[in-house]
């Protein structure tokens, strides 16, 4: 980085904009295009211009840098990737649409890399053959695809976006948590280093599948996470991974009633048909799993996260019941379906607030019936208790009862503990201390590199533009020439006297451009330290300000390299 040369504005590939971009609804996607670090190809696809190009490349130093000082090692592995390792571990259809598929001239099908473990997992048997070669971390930075729906967000939320992704493998599950615990620690240097605000949140493992789990987030307006933060204790959990502790009552109620109901399909209706709170009905939802109709409770004033859903039946798909499914199944009567009494078998799982012995007012299976007093565990039975409510606002924390806060989020980083799923799928085996073989146990740790800058645009901008943190700015001093040529005399004098110093410089040396334009951009920009050749140029006098406080002072071109050297 040190001794690098000047970069010339008047010479740079970065056009800054007055206004923002028609699509742009988030400030990260507003700001990096109006200030010049990217420009979009395609939806969801981004090509980053010189000064975007150099945040980039800084943000991957430092991830580089923790992940060689926990002895990772550095690999590349291809982007374009044969379908045969995803088919055998089942994830070439569990990613579903937004796997991107394609095929060669031949007919053989590939894919764009999502993540890698498949193929780590085939280096490593191809490298490794007994457990004196493990423990290993292997790693790479490298571009991901994913076929997303609706790309948007800017870089947040992409079709092709830039990730850290490493593997470690162990012989045993202590020297698992161990590698774990290592990345955790590196995770929380690099976040430190790039100077994001970010918490580290329980978290479900979704596709990538294994046991322990947890995310780094960045709390941010534009996240498209949510999760729950205790103020009393230190959980912090994604709002999908928050469960509700399952808690049996002793049953109270008088014997199961049918009452009529007549034009109350829905909680609201009855509720106020019937004056009762909709916390005291049973809401049940139904779905099919596969094809197959599943019925899932929750207590009435609550709503269903089908992610939940979705995560439990995994790989399943699930989707809504419609109309067309009622018919043929008189047991299902809509709008009045209970989970009591019912001659046809009926899948159902519940919440664990729906406990063994609380009673509920809920479906009758009758057209316009419902029946009070319907106690869970006496007169139905639950499959499955699964928290599966969307979280609110106030809910207990599960560590100590406080009510939680609700944030939004951008995912910085996650961490798995994969244990043998993809070492059983593909047998990577080791020949072990005793001479018999031992099947490897994985984890799985990414970081989004690209999503990285979004979050500290995020993060760190002001009404004035983008404002970076000295380790990951383009330059260390942005060095502006108010116009006249005297002024843009001393700024190249005096940028290339801090490039000299060792520090990284873009100077304004825009002829034809205005001083009022070249302060706006210098502030549009970011760069920590903005230096300029005004006013008292002719007496070798500079202003030195800072970007984020503001603070203004004059000094001499000695005093300027010196400070800004320091």
């Amino acid at each position: 980085m040190a001794n690098a040369p000047v970069q010339r504005m008047s010479q740079l590939m970065a056009k800054t904009l007055r206004d923002d971009p028609a699509d742009a609804e988030v400030l990260s996607h507003k700001l990096l295009v109006r200030a010049g670090y990217v420009r979009r190809t395609a939806a969801g696809i981004w090509s980053w211009l010189p000064l975007g190009k150099k945040v980039l490349a800084n943000v991957e130093r430092i991830v580089r840098e923790e992940m060689d000082a926990i002895g990772a090692q550095e690999v590349l592995l291809p982007a374009l990737l044969p379908r045969e390792p995803y088919e055998a571990t089942g994830r070439w259809d569990e990613y579903g649409a937004e796997l991107f598929r394609l095929q060669d001239r031949k007919g053989g099908d590939y894919l764009l890399g999502p993540t890698h473990e498949e193929i780590f997992t085939l280096l490593v048997k191809d490298q490794a053959s007994s457990y004196k070669d493990l423990p290993v971390i292997l790693y790479q930075i490298q571009h991901k695809y994913r076929d997303e729906a609706r790309p948007r967000a800017g870089i947040l939320r992409g079709r092709e976006f830039l990730m850290k992704d490493s593997y470690s493998f162990d012989t045993e599950d202590e020297g698992l948590a161990h590698s774990y615990a290592l990345h955790r620690q590196a995770y929380q240097q690099v976040f430190a280093r790039l100077g994001l605000d970010y918490r580290i949140c329980a978290a479900t493992a979704g596709a990538m599948g294994g046991s322990k789990s947890e995310e780094f987030l960045a709390p941010a307006e534009a996240g498209e996470d949510t999760f729950a933060d205790c103020p009393n204790c230190d959980f912090a959990a994604n709002t999908e991974a928050v469960n509700f502790p399952l808690t049996p009552q002793e049953p109270t109620a008088p014997a199961l009633e049918e009452i009529p109901t007549p034009d109350t399909p829905t909680i609201e209706t009855l509720a106020a048909a019937l004056g009762v709170p909709a916390s005291a009905t049973l809401k049940n939802l139904l779905v099919k799993v596969d094809g197959e109709i599943v019925a899932v409770g929750v207590p009435g004033d609550r709503e269903v996260d089908l992610g939940k859903v979705e995560a439990h039946f995994a790989p399943a798909t699930v989707e809504l019941v419609t109309a067309e499914d009622f018919t043929g199944r008189p047991d299902l009567v809509r709008g009045y379906v209970g989970p009591q009494g019912r001659q046809e078998k009926l899948t159902y799982i519940a919440d664990p607030r729906v406990a063994p012995g609380t009673a509920w007012i809920t479906g009758a299976n009758k057209d316009q019936t419902h029946a009070k007093n319907v106690v869970a565990g006496r007169d139905f039975d639950v499959d499955a208790y699964v928290d599966v409510v969307v979280v609110q606002e106030g809910d207990p924390c599960p560590a100590c009862g406080t009510g939680l806060k609700l944030d939004r989020a951008i995912e910085i980083g996650h961490i798995f503990q994969l244990g043998r799923k993809y070492a059983d799928a593909l047998k990577l085996d080791v020949l072990g201390q005793h001479g018999k073989p031992v099947r490897v146990t994985m984890g799985s740790y990414g970081i989004g590199v690209s999503r990285a800058v979004a979050a500290l645009a995020e993060q760190t901008a002001d009404d004035k533009g983008l404002c970076w943190p000295a380790e990951v700015a383009p330059a260390d001093v942005h060095v502006v020439a108010a116009g006249k040529a005297l002024q843009t005399e001393l700024a190249l004098d005096v940028s290339e006297k801090l490039r000299e110093a060792g520090l990284r410089v873009l100077v304004d040396d825009r002829a034809g451009v205005s001083p009022g334009v070249k302060f706006t951009d210098s502030e549009l920009i970011g760069v920590p330290k903005i230096l300029v050749a005004g006013r008292r140029a002719a007496e070798g006098v500079l202003e030195l300000k800072d970007r984020r406080t503001g603070e203004r002072e004059e000094l001499t071109v000695d005093e300027a390299i010196a400070r800004l050297s320091a």
